[in-house]
């Protein structure tokens, strides 16, 4: 299972709507202000986090996000399954007694996907939310290679 850009900042501004729900609705603009997110990378996220119950929409004046539901009855998976119809596609394939066709490479990676999968099904937002290393992402992580040069030959 590989967790897609578009996963990881819908999990990142979800995280950002649990850690500010008792200030009431946050906006979009907020969101990308704290996690370095586009506005409208950030419209496109919550179309789809609303279109599967995550969240609401507040108009006007004081408007903003909230979540639907409380952090504690959303799973990381929850937040998966709503942005990236790939994961929700993986996850919802049971292995099969005709899988074992397959090379043996492919049914490691597809028992290790169901298992990465069921793990964040049990992964509360409110578990990650309140953790005091909750995930900022304010730059681009740089590759653990990049400072490696190649010397001329």
């Amino acid at each position: 299972m590989k967790i897609s850009t578009k996963g990881r900042y819908a999990i990142t501004a979800m995280i950002e709507l649990a850690m500010r729900h008792k200030q009431g609705p946050v906006t979009l603009a907020d969101i990308s202000v704290e996690q370095s997110i586009s506005v409208s990378y950030l419209e496109q996220l919550f179309a789809q986090l609303r279109k599967h119950g995550l969240v609401t929409g507040l108009r006007g004046p004081g408007g903003g996000y909230c979540l639907r539901r409380p952090a504690s009855e959303v799973s990381i998976a929850d937040i998966l399954r709503a942005v990236d119809d790939s994961v929700a596609a993986t996850a919802s394939k049971p292995l099969m007694p005709e899988d074992e066709a397959r090379p043996v490479s492919l049914r490691l990676w597809d028992r290790l996907s169901h298992q990465i999968y069921d793990y964040l099904d049990n992964v509360s937002l409110a578990e990650v939310a309140t953790t005091k290393d909750a995930p900022r992402i304010t730059t681009v992580p740089k590759s653990p290679f990049s400072n490696l040069h190649r010397s001329a030959a």
